[in-house]
């Protein structure tokens, strides 16, 4: 078992934490960071904290979200459990996307890191600036 082994190599009991450590280059775990960190995910998953949503409420809400992007995003969140998407059997067909119980889990994390850059927008813009001045000269 992969996770013996590690354990068996360096001491460390990954058993505690799920077998999961995102250090390690090969963890699965770095595909939901990924996730996680995609900033279109970061502003998806909050969007629906109030409810249901249908792509062109989403796409409205998501100012400067591509079609595409849009899409790619609405289908890898699907497939990683953290919204679902329902189909109405009506015409023209209605879509509604909605948070699961993971999604819902993950929305003060996502909140916070979007609060957390609205609110240090300042200071990292002239941190940068000060950097870009140091590099220029």
């Amino acid at each position: 078992m992969k996770v013996y082994r590690y354990w068996m190599d360096t001491g460390v009991d990954l058993r505690v934490r799920g077998g999961a450590d995102a250090y390690l280059r090969g963890c699965p775990s770095r595909d939901v960071l990924d996730m996680i960190g995609s900033k279109w995910t970061v502003l998806i998953v909050p969007a629906l904290r109030e409810g249901p949503l249908r792509f062109g409420e989403l796409r409205r809400r998501l100012d400067g979200i591509t079609q595409k992007s849009l899409t790619q995003t609405l289908r890898t969140l699907e497939r990683d459990g953290l919204i679902t998407r329902t189909q109405y059997p009506t015409i023209p067909p209605r879509v509604e996307y909605a948070l699961t119980d993971l999604g819902l889990r993950a929305v003060a994390l996502l909140a916070g890191v979007r609060d957390w850059a609205e609110a240090n927008l300042a200071d990292v813009l002239a941190a940068r600036a000060a950097h870009d001045a140091r590099a220029d000269s």
